[in-house]
């Protein structure tokens, strides 16, 4: 028993150390351009001898690949990457004390599984860790299986055979800074997850922890949870207010950075909310002395506190119009950029649908008008989105006749969405996505399949008019002479 409670005392020193060299490592400035990289291997599992780098010491690819050389060929076979999206020494420190107070710890099943002899590198190159896949591939000889928790409960894995198992983690920040700290706790579980299935199975594995790319928002954080950006002297009095006024700086850029603005909204009088437009950007050019001339109108037409100006817009049951008013648009001192809209019930589908009929552009008298009907519709109850709704590229926006002013214009619309009926409180219905169904791939997939059935159907075609002679020669019958005439 006492040798026991030895062992488990020399794991617990081993692993404060290890935290404690974590922690010792830690700068502003190194966290920049690095990501840690945690490994370990299960309980009773054979332990590679790893010596882990000096402190301040940045691991590059060729090191680490030396490290996963050593870890695979010496430790278990099975290798389970659990591949978080960022991922920086600070995410240990602000969030929740994983490597100090266990009380609020974020991290307990990392805790648990590292007590198992880990090997901590606190700065590896981000292009390095980006590499740790197809590193363990070419020492595995096996191909990466990308999984979550529930199907791996479903899979059974063999402790002869190797494996490479990645699990994606993700990482954001919100507006709200338990945002992150409840993303990364909810890793944590995953991660506990994954290993209490891999301990149910008793397969013994090799595990990685580490990131893509490094988090660079750790300073604000650590500014966010109280820590403070750097050192202060005691004796400063506004210490704590300049503090305080970081804080709120930092509260205000996120909360303005997780907002996003409203759509345009026309009411018919005082009535309800009648046509809904929302757009990422909206921008339109004309070709002008040779060349296509600019102007970005998402300024001018969606914002928090964006008013645009939209007399002359209508709309009823059957055909809604929507005006957006600008001034000094390209050298035009009354620009109009009008949508028109118009449902109508089809018999073929038994339903009613709304298209835009027509994106115009009215400027000093002159109209130029595109035709959207053939490819933005949608049903009436419904509201229409497309990623991008244009008449450059792959347009969805036509001129009616080659004679029309539109065809020296351009409009484009992106993360593009409308609905100009049957609007319940202010909010858009259920989307009608442009996205069709048949991607490139399905169809080179159907190309590839009837390519390969027209030649099985010719050499099946050509097999079965092969017929067998129904006479032969007699090699021992007299010889065929033919007479010779002179």
């Amino acid at each position: 028993m006492a040798t026991v409670g030895t062992q488990h005392l020399r794991r617990i020193s081993a692993l404060r150390a290890v935290f404690l060299g974590l922690l010792s490592v830690l700068h502003p400035a190194a966290c920049e351009d690095q990501v840690p990289l945690i490994l370990w291997t299960s309980e009773g599992a054979s332990v590679p001898a790893l010596v882990p780098p000096a402190a301040g010491h940045i691991v590059e690819q060729q090191q680490l690949a030396s490290y996963l050389d050593a870890a695979v060929s010496a430790g278990p076979r099975n290798v389970v990457l659990f591949l978080q999206d960022k991922m920086s020494l600070e995410d240990f420190t602000v969030y929740g004390g994983a490597f100090g107070n266990k009380q609020d710890s974020v991290f307990p099943n990392l805790e648990a599984a590292l007590r198992s002899s880990p090997l901590v590198l606190p700065a590896v190159s981000w292009p390095a860790s980006n590499a740790v896949i197809g590193q363990l591939q070419d020492r595995l000889e096996t191909s990466p299986l990308y999984l979550d928790p529930e199907t791996l409960s479903q899979l059974r894995l063999n402790a002869s055979s190797p494996a490479l198992l990645v699990f994606r983690l993700p990482y954001g920040l919100g507006a709200d800074l338990m945002s992150a700290k409840e993303i990364l706790s909810g890793n944590d579980e995953v991660i506990g997850q994954v290993l209490a299935t891999m301990t149910a199975q008793s397969v013994p594995y090799t595990a990685l922890y580490t990131g893509l790319r490094p988090s660079r928002e750790s300073a604000a954080l650590s500014v966010e949870a109280g820590l403070g950006g750097g050192r202060s002297l005691l004796q400063y009095r506004g210490g704590y207010k300049e503090r305080e006024r970081q804080r709120e700086k930092q509260q205000r850029r996120m909360k303005q950075k997780a907002e996003v603005y409203p759509p345009v909204e026309f009411k018919e009088g005082e009535g309800e909310t009648c046509i809904l437009l929302w757009a990422k950007s909206l921008s339109v050019s004309i070709f002008r002395r040779g060349r296509w001339e600019d102007h970005d109108l998402t300024p001018d037409t969606f914002g928090k506190d964006v008013r645009p100006k939209l007399h002359g817009s209508t709309c009823d049951r059957t055909k809604s119009r929507l005006v957006l008013n600008y001034n000094n648009v390209l050298g035009h001192n009354v620009f109009k950029l009008t949508l028109a809209m118009s449902q109508r019930h089809y018999k073929v589908s038994a339903r009613r649908w709304f298209t835009l009929d027509s994106v115009e552009l009215d400027y000093d008298g002159t109209k130029a008008s595109f035709n959207g009907s053939r490819h933005v519709y949608a049903p009436a109850e419904y509201s229409y989105r497309c990623q991008t709704v244009s008449s450059a590229r792959w347009p969805l926006l036509v001129p009616r006749t080659t004679k029309d002013p539109a065809n020296q214009w351009r409009v484009s619309f992106d993360d593009f969405q409308i609905q100009g009926f049957n609007v319940s409180d202010g909010e858009f219905s259920y989307a009608s996505d442009c996205a069709g169904f048949f991607s490139p791939g399905i169809w080179m997939g159907l190309m590839t399949s009837l390519l390969m059935l027209l030649l099985l159907t010719y050499g099946l075609h050509m097999i079965l008019q092969l017929h067998t002679m129904d006479r032969f020669d007699d090699p021992k019958g007299p010889a065929i002479s033919v007479p010779q005439t002179e």
